[in-house]
């Protein structure tokens, strides 16, 4: 592993993905209606898309703990994003 946050271990990044997810969904008021794999799928997809738009803005490398947080805001921000798309039911 290279750091606490970053690994090179799929199984370590798919446990963060996981709680990410989790914690994402935590933060996101309303209904998440999501099983477990989708929560991981949101949890990855929050830390790749964080993890590259704080890295192009300069707020951290990878590795940093800052990106943990970051994930999760990424999670957030695609939570809402697919709230937006799709809609009240």
């Amino acid at each position: 592993m290279s750091g606490l946050f970053g690994s090179d271990s799929w199984l370590y990044i798919i446990l963060i993905g996981f709680v990410v997810g989790l914690l994402g969904r935590f933060f996101m008021p309303g209904n998440n209606r999501m099983g477990c794999l989708l929560t991981l799928v949101l949890g990855i997809a929050g830390a790749v898309f964080a993890g590259w738009f704080g890295r192009e803005m300069g707020w951290y490398t990878a590795g940093q703990p800052a990106g943990f947080l970051g994930a999760i805001l990424g999670a957030v921000a695609i939570l809402a994003l697919l709230r937006l798309v799709s809609g009240k039911r």
